[in-house]
């Protein structure tokens, strides 16, 4: 009615939103007549009143489409379906005027786009049934229409060349963008991320072949692109991008060679008129086009093609100037460098004889790259323009690419590189020295001189970024004796220059990006010619000996140590200059031989010795808590190679400990205070926070019992007379006064979850030992503490920071606790025993903080539901008796979140609920089967939780039975041997149910497939006893993979068939 009376825009459109919400309501609460009638009230509406807004029309167009989808299978009788005659439907659109036939056109591009995507009135139905409707529609439909497109293009294009008039313009977009939908639709069911240029082909029927083996197709885009303006043309090469994405099983070899002729000539012709790709858009796209023709076809397969010679240059060409002209569409680069890194990387596996050209064409484009991005320094400080540098992640994808193109001739790469390196260097070396030893005499000199040392010292980042790269890109290729030589050249000039800038840097001078692109260069160096399964190359060790007096990897290393030692002496104000400085360090500090002769260097021992603030500022407590982030990395690396020569020399250790003790015995002090005004607050908060990551890093490294140990026991000091932990209980002191921030509580509990943790089994205490249940105490006492005083605040948090300020130090405790109660060192039937209630505590506050958390929110963070689900699946295996005595509504909570763990797409999330359910099942099964009057787990049946629930509210396990049996029948099941254990009790608790549930599956099938139905079924449980004896469940898995399999055989039959009959339809 709103509709139909509404006479402004805006009531159109609320009328057209409404019925679409009501159409994609799940389940939706209108019949099928009404569904019919509002198809064809939408298809009149347009009609007759083609001159809509564009939002109201749109919104018209995809309620159609919503319809459409959603009926697909709905039937008005045995032979003919209520939705599938769109073609019909849209026929008569087509054969009116401009107006009706661009609103015909918009009805097919929608619905396409519709069938190959899930939206939202699609989220909570089954995966299954959306690419079963997808399917039925591209066998179908999708080549006719995609034929249709071609037809009208044809006929479009070939009437009128006034392309400018706005019906022209806009049927001849919706054309094109059909065309699109057709051919980016998803054949096979791969989902695959569009922006993945590694994922490009297209996987297209069988069916379609003659539309594609006769190239007047392909070349009608080309002439298009030719034809039409640049607004619309970015269309046709998206479309020609597709094409050339075709599979290439899809040809014959000869019809492939053909096919790609034909791309490259076009390809060479819009080369040979450019003129259109000024347009940012179509200029991405053709490069888009130009990598395709790489990922798609073989080297070989391009060097047979007549006219690839020409083509090849016109590429170079277009390469070179598009690098030159650097400001111009930056994110287009990246396909322009990965075609020629591709090609290059082609090179060795070639079969044909005919020339690839490569090597005379990648040392222009690679000087291009070099030439313009040095170039582009002094711009960018000129014209204060976005700075390439400054994002360093499109920088080192390009740099990649770069590696392979460098190697493809690399003694002109490296002379270049040399050329260019020992201009610039030569150059700010002049200015450098000229700046500290004469000065500059007037202010406009002294301007100029420090701009063009900073373009110097810009060109030199680009330089050094450059040489590492192609360093890196020594293992992509055989390389010879001479390569090896080149590269200790380009080795030798950067470190000449990091000797220079070294110098500056103490003189107060520094540039931190040029610091940041040699820290890069010695990770590439490290990756090459530093390692344990590095061959010692004699030639690059003689040109470093010749020229800079490093003889062997030992020199080598100590070079690497220097700068390490100066970069965190000097900067540890940068946090990403540290942080990739201190993951050089770490990644050094991994091997096996190499890290043997980088402890007995002298600067290592020096940094060994001597980490205090007084040396490395990052570790002090006057830099700000963000910077203090990577002191966990810098001691996880002190504590690998602490180990390495300490062994059982506990003196050694303490005397490396010693600047961690003298910071707890003043964090002692100051908490001391803490009732007075002399209470120094942020003092003993930053104190306490690099403590925290100091003393978790060592314990990350010490991965064996003699080290942990070491650690343990100066952690815990205690004497015969006293068993007080006095720095565990600073940290839970910290707690107790700054448990609102998480910049404290965050450390204080990783530092906890890591030491519970027994990785590579190093918590073996000994049999005299009380170590683990004092661990374990104290790892009771932090989440108590913690979880008591978070639980107060939970009201006073807002939503939008509750993730931050509460839930992830909660997804830290549960962590914490899982750890702890899996870890294999502490019997926790002690704590019962002797009546210690830290075991109880602990899992009480886990279900506090459980409760407090809105279900929703479980799924929402990723790392929340994680550690919550591991942690229920350990309590599930091993702490029944626990889980027993909650309070239903307690236990009704936890197997709510089992169901909705059940279908989240996290696998192991999902396994883990499955493993869950089977434990909670089966305990249950146990329980309610228990003729001896035994307890099972120390619970009287009458008190068990679990079977109070069942009693009361037997439908959330019918839920859970209904869930577990529609993924393994209908959904993508990638775990099904996991979702068959609980299956089995489930369905023998739930015998009535199920009985109910098979009788209502059977009856939604066809009438002729009811009967076969049933015997799966039959199958299914045939053998099965009604008990969970290993045998018996292993009987059951392998029935249900049988199940399994005829259901998935019996829907793809049956999409076959309707397809079948469907065709034959539209042929008469």
């Amino acid at each position: 009615m709103l509709l139909e009376r509404a006479h402004s825009s805006y009531s159109q459109y609320l009328a057209t939103t409404t019925l679409t919400k009501m159409v994609s309501r799940n389940p939706c609460t209108l019949t099928l007549q009404q569904r019919i009638h509002i198809r064809n009230y939408v298809l009149n509406y347009l009609g007759t009143h083609p001159k809509l807004l564009h939002y109201v029309n749109q919104g018209l167009v995809e309620l159609f489409a919503r319809i459409t989808k959603l009926g697909w299978y709905d039937s008005l009788d045995k032979d003919k379906w209520a939705f599938r005659d769109v073609l019909a439907d849209v026929s008569q659109f087509l054969k009116g005027p401009i107006e009706h036939r661009t609103i015909g056109i918009e009805l097919l591009t929608q619905l396409t786009a519709e069938m190959n995507q899930i939206s939202d009135s699609d989220a909570n139905k089954s995966l299954t049934k959306h690419r079963k409707i997808a399917s039925s529609y591209r066998d179908q439909h999708l080549l006719v229409i995609f034929q249709l497109a071609c037809t009208q293009l044809r006929s479009e294009t070939y009437e009128s060349y006034d392309f400018t008039e706005e019906n022209k313009h806009r049927l001849i977009m919706q054309l094109l963008q059909l065309a699109l939908n057709c051919l980016t639709f998803d054949f096979i069911g791969t989902t695959i991320d569009d922006s993945g240029e590694d994922f490009c082909t297209v996987q297209i029927p069988t069916s379609w072949r003659q539309a594609f083996l006769n190239l007047s197709t392909v070349q009608l885009f080309f002439d298009m692109y030719a034809k039409l303006p640049s607004s619309l043309a970015s269309r046709c090469i998206s479309v020609l991008v597709q094409i050339a994405s075709l599979r290439r099983t899809f040809f014959s070899n000869d019809e492939r060679i053909k096919f790609l002729s034909c791309l490259v000539v076009g390809v060479k012709s819009i080369l040979l008129n450019p003129q259109s790709l000024s347009d940012p858009t179509n200029y991405h796209e053709f490069c888009r086009l130009l990598l395709r023709l790489k990922s798609n076809y073989q080297l070989g397969e391009l060097v047979v093609v007549q006219e690839y010679a020409a083509t090849v240059e016109l590429i170079a060409k277009f390469t070179v100037d598009s690098l030159s002209t650097w400001q111009f569409a930056p994110n287009s680069v990246h396909y322009l460098l990965s075609l020629w890194q591709r090609m290059v990387g082609s090179v060795p596996y070639m079969k044909v004889s005919e020339p690839h050209l490569l090597d005379r064409y990648t040392p222009e484009v690679f000087r291009a790259y070099v030439v313009s991005r040095l170039e582009s320094v002094g711009v960018v400080l000129r014209e204060g323009c976005d700075d390439p540098l400054e994002d360093l992640t499109v920088v080192n994808q390009q740099l990649d690419q770069l590696s392979t193109i460098g190697r493809c001739e690399y003694g002109k790469t490296c002379t270049m590189l040399v050329q260019l390196f020992e201009q610039t260097a030569g150059r700010y070396q002049e200015l450098i020295t000229a700046k500290h030893n004469n000065g500059v005499p007037t202010t406009q000199a002294h301007s100029q001189a420090i701009q063009e040392i900073r373009v110097m010292e810009g060109q030199l980042t680009w330089l050094v970024y450059m040489i590492g790269s192609v360093l890196g890109g020594r293992i992509s290729f055989n390389t010879s004796e001479e390569h090896d030589a080149m590269d200790g050249e380009l080795v030798c000039r950067v470190l000449q220059l990091m000797n220079l800038t070294d110098s500056c840097l103490m003189q107060g001078d520094g540039c931190e990006r040029l610091e940041i692109a040699t820290i890069s260069f010695f990770d590439q160096f490290r990756k090459i010619y530093v390692g344990d399964q590095v061959h010692k190359f004699s030639k690059f060790y003689r040109r470093l000996s010749e020229i800079l007096g490093l003889n062997d990897e030992t020199m080598v290393l100590a070079v690497f140590v220097r700068k390490i030692i100066i970069n965190l002496k000097y900067w540890g104000h940068s946090e990403l200059l540290l942080n990739r400085t201190l993951t050089l360090l770490s990644e050094l500090s991994i091997g096996y031989n190499s890290v043997r002769k980088l402890v007995k260097l002298e600067e290592m021992q020096f940094m060994l010795n001597n980490h205090t603030s007084e040396h490395f500022s990052f570790l002090g407590n006057n830099v700000s808590v963000k910077e203090m982030r990577s002191r966990t990395l810098f001691y996880s690396s002190m504590g690998r190679l602490l180990m390495l020569e300490l062994g059982e020399d506990e003196d050694k250790f303490i005397q490396f400990m010693l600047p961690l003790t003298s910071s707890f015995d003043n964090l002692g002090g100051l908490l001391s205070q803490t009732e007075t005004a002399m209470f120094q607050a942020e003092e003993a908060k930053k104190c306490l926070i690099g403590l925290a990551r100091d003393i978790r890093g060592l314990a990350n490294a010490f991965t064996t019992k003699m080290s942990y140990m070491l650690l343990f026991d100066w952690m815990y000091p205690f004497s015969i007379m006293s068993f007080y932990p006095t720095y565990s209980g600073i940290f839970i002191r910290g707690l107790e006064i700054w448990s609102h921030d998480p910049e404290v509580t965050t450390p204080v509990l990783k530092l906890f979850a890591e030491l519970v943790q027994n990785k590579s089994q190093r918590l073996v205490f000994d049999v005299a030992s009380p170590n683990g249940i004092l661990l374990f105490r104290e790892a009771s006492k932090v989440i108590v503490t913690y979880g008591s005083r978070i639980l107060s605040r939970t009201n006073s948090i807002p939503k939008e920071q509750a993730y931050a300020l509460r839930l992830k130090g909660i997804s830290v405790c549960f962590l914490m606790l899982k750890s702890a109660l899996c870890g294999n060192y502490v019997n926790f039937g002690v704590f019962r025993l002797y009546g210690d209630e830290a075991l109880d505590s602990a899992l009480h506050t886990f279900i506090k903080l459980l409760l407090s958390i809105p279900q929703e929110d479980l799924m929402v963070y990723p790392k929340l539901s994680q550690t919550y689900y591991v942690l229920l699946e350990c309590l599930a295996q091993d702490h029944m008796n626990f889980l027993a005595t909650l309070e239903p509504n307690v236990f009704l909570y936890i197997l709510s979140s089992i169901s909705e763990g059940l279908t989240a797409i996290d696998t192991s999330v999902c396994s883990g609920c499955c493993a869950t359910l089977d434990y909670l099942v089966t305990h249950l099964f146990k329980q309610l089967n228990n003729k001896g009057g035994k307890k099972v787990v120390g619970v009287d049946v009458e008190n068990d939780a679990l079977v109070r629930v069942m009693k009361h509210q037997p439908q959330i396990f019918h839920q859970m039975l209904a869930t577990v049996l529609n993924i393994i029948m209908f959904e993508d099941c990638r775990n099904q041997w996991s979702m068959s254990r609980p299956l089995l009790p489930l369905i023998l608790l739930n015998n009535e149910y199920f009985g109910q549930l098979r009788q209502q599956i059977i009856s939604q099938q066809a009438a002729d497939k009811q009967s076969v139905m049933a015997q799966w079924f039959d199958s299914l449980m045939e053998g099965i006893q009604p008990n969970l004896l290993t045998k018996n469940r292993d009987k059951f898995t392998q029935n249900l993979s049988v199940f399994r399999r005829d259901i998935n055989d019996s829907l793809r039959d049956t999409v076959s068939s309707l397809t079948s009959n469907n065709s034959e339809m539209m042929t008469t």
